[in-house]
């Protein structure tokens, strides 16, 4: 069995974070392990409050994950403190780890911006350049990139400017400002265009989250990055169709839905 390690933050309320990572990774059919940047109380509402990992006890979680069952991929969350990024780029350097999926989460989806710019610097200068594909949404596609997308025109010029600065793949989600459910992917040099299925659901938390660790456990798997990608978000469409309504606010994706509902 494939091994995928996730790098994120705890979601108590299960939608986001490492609890949606190791149900999409188990679902996706690999073997999920996790190193925990920060405990955050937060449900369906909002985030209530955060406490941070140390660098110190991050460094040791994932040493002990790389010394033992070494990932086939890797998929890095919210990481909000120049330290925590620090010591993962060092890890990951000094542990030669490969197919690594970063969503650089700098913008929520109503807009707020979630990183100071110091930590927003390093995320650019020391985890963007080790990554096998960057996940940004629009938000963040135009933070990293400095320009305004309003258009798919646009989305190709952002994915090109951020194909030139980052030896990786980009993958430019464009749920939030032009074109719903279709994203395009930038790869050595080559632009495709992921038309996806509008699916009408609110309940959209932990999508972004959902989406990176779908494409990271396909990478493990050995699929190119194109069809790990498209593989996902496949995935992602039938965790939205199956229509789960929990929380007050905007609810959790249902992660398992292709798993057998076994009476024992």
């Amino acid at each position: 069995m494939k091994c995928v390690l996730t790098i994120a933050g705890s979601d108590c309320s299960g939608g986001a974070g490492i609890q949606a990572d190791i149900k999409t990774m188990e679902a996706n059919g690999v073997y999920a392990m996790s190193a925990v940047t920060a405990l955050t109380a937060q449900n369906t509402t909002g985030v209530y409050g955060i406490m941070e990992s140390t660098p110190e006890f991050l460094e040791s979680q994932l040493n002990c994950v790389f010394s033992d069952i070494f990932p086939d991929a890797v998929k890095i969350g919210m990481v909000s403190s120049v330290p925590l990024i620090q010591v993962i780029g060092d890890s990951l350097t000094k542990w030669k780890a490969s197919n690594i999926v970063v969503d650089p989460v700098m913008v929520s989806t109503s807009g707020s911006r979630l990183l100071k710019e110091d930590a927003q610097a390093a995320l650019m200068e020391r985890l963007l350049p080790l990554a096998s594909v960057i996940t940004p949404n629009i938000p963040e596609a135009e933070v990293l990139t400095g320009m305004s997308i309003v258009s798919e025109e646009q989305m190709e010029e952002a994915a090109c400017r951020l194909g030139e600065l980052y030896p990786g793949a980009v993958l430019i989600k464009g749920g939030h400002q032009v074109s719903d459910a279709n994203d395009l992917l930038y790869d050595q040099g080559k632009l495709v265009w992921l038309r996806g299925e509008r699916i009408d659901n609110s309940n959209t938390h932990g999508t972004g989250c959902t989406l990176s660790s779908a494409i990271a456990s396909n990478l493990a798997k050995g699929f190119s990055m194109e069809e790990s990608i498209r593989r996902a978000k496949a995935y992602i469409s039938g965790a939205l169709r199956a229509g789960l309504d929990l929380g007050k606010g905007s609810g959790p994706m249902d992660h398992g839905y292709a798993i057998p509902d076994t009476d024992f």
